[in-house]
């Protein structure tokens, strides 16, 4: 037992030192591995006909009461099935689809066969693509996987001469479960055969503000310098060009402060009233903790539209998806029309019901490929 035991810390030490050793590399080159999936995505190419839609972070399990999808699984199924299928959007699953650290891959297959059914119908809409992340990765290794012929790590649209860069996210973090896999391995023991049974979530970025907000710094600082939209999950924030909740609230109360003295007499009590509600949202977001917004620091604060998040499937209220529709990328929200949404709108629109199916939709932020792609081309 001593010679295994030592041989064991000698394993332990030299993987402790190669970790090391990497963490030093990737200090001296700056997101080499961003740079990876740049040159090596899948490449897509993007007319004024394309309709894509993007989910991420479904975390499917077992069905069980620690299956963080199954909450809005109904949802899912009914947005897929009855708006975007019928309206020939092509589909993109974003990485963390399948929960493979807690659950095993058979038993999420088993539960949600309908699902996997349901995802492969949209080929015939245009493509369907799935990207892995730090959940799912082990997908490369199950040889029989269904969508194995569509699973990559990273896919590159071309709109005209400009790039969009979809990831996952889980590459930007120095901590690299696919480069360490002695940490993945320990991961998924303590997942599943602890945190599992006692009822613990995940331990995930998506729970932890600095480490959500380096990863997506990084990605925000990589995009600027290549000039390009990056899109990912992975933190399970939804983020608009850039903008995080709080940094949109700041953004809106801003420019109704600087319309409001050129404003009509008529036109000031609604301004006034628009006011009022966005401070009690921002209020609302800093005593929850929401204090850290993502900002380039270059332009004295002024946002570079180069980072898109969907957010997840798994919110407590409902979902966030991204769709691109020819020249226009849209953040949306999804949720039970009978609660509110909790995401404001600068366009005040209101929420569509879908059928007679209890859900309803609402456009959170959208705007033109266009101008996104020259404030990007002027700022960064």
């Amino acid at each position: 037992m001593r010679v295994t035991k030592k041989t064991e810390m000698l394993e332990f030490s030299n993987s402790a030192l190669c970790f090391g050793n990497n963490l030093m590399w990737l200090h001296k080159r700056k997101h080499p591995h961003l740079k990876r999936l740049l040159d090596t995505a899948q490449s897509v190419h993007l007319d004024r006909s394309s309709k894509i839609v993007i989910l991420s972070d479904l975390h499917m399990g077992n069905g069980g009461r620690l299956d963080e999808f199954r909450k809005n699984a109904e949802l899912v199924k009914s947005i897929l099935e009855r708006y975007y299928r019928p309206k020939k959007y092509s589909l993109v699953l974003n990485g963390d689809i399948e929960e493979l650290l807690k659950f095993p891959l058979a038993s999420i297959e088993a539960e949600w066969r309908d699902f996997y059914e349901l995802f492969q119908t949209f080929e015939q809409n245009g493509f369907f693509w799935k990207t892995y992340g730090n959940h799912d990765a082990a997908l490369l290794d199950e040889k029989e996987y269904r969508f194995a012929s569509s699973l990559v790590e990273s896919l590159k649209f071309h709109y005209g001469n400009k790039t969009l860069l979809l990831f996952h996210g889980h590459q930007a973090s120095v901590f690299m479960w696919e480069t360490f896999p002695f940490i993945s391995r320990a991961a998924i023991f303590i997942l599943r055969y602890i945190a599992k049974p006692a009822g613990i979530k995940n331990f995930s970025v998506a729970y932890n503000s600095r480490r959500r907000f380096a990863v997506e710094k990084s990605i925000y600082e990589f995009s600027n310098r290549e000039k390009i939209v990056s899109i990912i999950g992975h933190t399970h924030r939804p983020l608009f060009e850039s903008l995080s909740k709080v940094d949109y609230l700041n953004y809106k109360i801003e420019e109704l402060c600087r319309i409001y003295p050129s404003a009509e007499s008529e036109e000031l009590p609604a301004i006034e009233a628009k006011m009022e509600s966005l401070k009690i949202e921002l209020e609302a977001c800093y005593r929850q903790g929401k204090k850290i917004g993502l900002r380039s620091g270059i332009y004295h604060n002024l946002t570079i539209p180069s980072l898109f998040n969907s957010g997840c499937t798994i919110g407590k209220r409902g979902i966030t998806a991204l769709e691109i529709e020819g020249s226009t990328i849209r953040l949306v929200c999804w949720y039970n029309g009978k609660q509110d949404s909790t995401f404001s709108s600068d366009r005040d629109n209101r929420p569509t019901e879908l059928g007679s199916t209890g859900f309803s939709r609402i456009v959170l932020n959208e705007d033109s490929l266009d101008y996104v792609f020259s404030r990007l081309h002027l700022l960064a």
